[in-house]
């Protein structure tokens, strides 16, 4: 009996998905276990096994296109089940689906201009016909050109349903630079209406970008990406919602420089400046539960448990994976992790239980030159802390002014959980053992 696959729910924040890939087509045995497509959430691309043995009857979302968590992402079942009267039964499109609809529309339009051809043939004068062979002549030669780069037919013709073709002459697209997302690359309307002039296919294969002239205003629009969605939302909430304060302190990293270049000097495994941050705002939230807390409405979460949220920047944003338990790690531990964490984020690879638990939040800037900045909490924690890089200036030891290196952290904090009291002794503490680190040693 034939089983609906629906959009899964990967992440605690997903609303929707997008099919980066099927690993199946209509027709293949899938067993249960096998990876039937991967799915990009808000957050990575993950990899989707089936539940299920079965044929792959049908699919309801395409490659590259989204749906929201729980619609209808495939059918399996026996071969020969009527895959129509369980979407009907669904409420679900049928099986054609949009090129089902598309060849309907291609076949209206095909007639209409069939129509339209056979009148204008009926006007024309025995003298024009001449005229009317050469001026056919380029169009067939422009059509079998793009055969080199653009998926083409056996017989070599560029392969687009009817209804693309007569979108792309409308709005003036050469749709032999146009990439397909049909069976078999061939080309279909919805490629033609999400077509980019920096995204298309050169004679030579690869997309080719444009450059404005001189004194010509030019700008591209890029789809929102599910990650970049989700930050706008959760950030925008956090933002509006938690009433947000600021506490910077400047701290003296003399110490701290000298403490890991002795490290480093003498042991296999290298640290870095974050990790001694990580380490040392572990071993103050320990110190200081309220802000190892978040708002839960009703209620004030305080956790025993220290998780650290580090943010780490890939193109589509920021992912924060969570180191655990850090106040008991080692330095060389939470290196370790970070640098995972920093690789399976660049590959779109974390997992949920990457990047979920978190209770305070890191955010450092200081490699890019940074001095200082303030970042948005990330929920549901009730503090985030903004690390600036360490600046070498003049500062004053013993009455005399000498040469310093210091370095600004800002805590951002929701005042409905955390008071500038409470912020401020947090900060202290974890000033306090970023100018002596062997105090996290012992």
């Amino acid at each position: 009996m034939a089983e609906i696959v629906k959009m899964p729910k990967l992440s605690d924040t997903m609303e929707e998905g997008v099919v980066a890939e099927w690993h199946k087509k209509v027709g293949d045995q899938v067993e249960s276990g096998e990876v039937l497509a991967e799915i990009e959430t808000d957050k990575a691309t993950m990899e989707f096994e089936s539940f299920q043995d079965g044929i792959l009857l049908y699919i309801g979302v395409e490659k590259g296109d989204s749906a929201p968590v729980d619609s209808i992402l495939a059918i399996l079942g026996e071969e020969g089940e009527d895959v129509d009267k369980i979407l009907a039964e669904e409420g679900g499109k049928s099986s054609g689906g949009d090129e089902k609809k598309e060849e309907k529309e291609d076949s209206d339009k095909s007639e209409d201009k069939a129509k339209k051809e056979e009148g204008s043939k009926k006007e024309e004068k025995p003298e024009k016909k001449e005229e009317k062979k050469e001026t056919k002549a380029p169009a067939k030669q422009e059509e079998k050109r793009p055969a080199a780069t653009s998926e083409t037919s056996e017989d070599g013709r560029l392969k687009a349903s009817p209804l693309a073709k007569s979108l792309a002459e409308e709005k003036g697209i050469d749709i032999s630079r146009v990439r397909g997302s049909g069976d078999n690359g061939r080309i279909v309307k919805r490629d033609i209406e999400n077509f980019r002039e920096d995204k298309a296919v050169s004679p030579t294969g690869p997309a080719v970008a444009t450059r404005a002239a001189v004194g010509e205003e030019s700008y591209r629009e890029e789809n929102v990406s599910q990650m970049r969605k989700t930050i706008a939302r959760r950030l925008s909430e956090s933002k509006f919602e938690a009433p947000h304060f600021y506490l910077t302190i400047e701290i003296d990293m003399d110490n701290a420089m000298q403490a890991r270049k002795m490290v480093n000097e003498n042991s296999d495994l290298k640290i870095s400046f974050n990790d001694l941050v990580i380490k040392a705002a572990a071993v103050a939230l320990r110190q200081h539960p309220q802000v190892n807390s978040s708002w839960q409405g009703d209620t004030i979460r305080y956790n025993d448990h220290v998780h650290v949220g580090v943010a780490v920047a890939v193109d589509e944003g920021l992912l924060v994976p969570v180191v655990r338990f850090a106040d008991g790690k080692t330095m060389s531990q939470i290196n370790g992790e970070v640098k995972e964490f920093a690789e399976k984020a660049r590959n779109k690879k974390l997992q949920p239980q990457d990047w979920e638990g978190n209770t305070f939040t890191i955010s450092n800037l200081g490699m890019f030159g940074i001095e200082e900045f303030t970042a948005i909490i990330n929920p549901p924690d009730s503090c985030i802390m903004a690390v600036g890089g360490i600046m070498q200036k003049p500062v004053v030891k013993n009455g005399e002014v000498v040469p310093g290196n210091r370095m600004k952290v800002t805590l951002s904090c929701d005042h409905r959980v955390v008071d500038g009291v409470t912020g401020a002794k947090f900060l202290d503490t974890f000033k306090k053992m970023m100018e002596n680190p062997v105090m996290m040693i012992a």
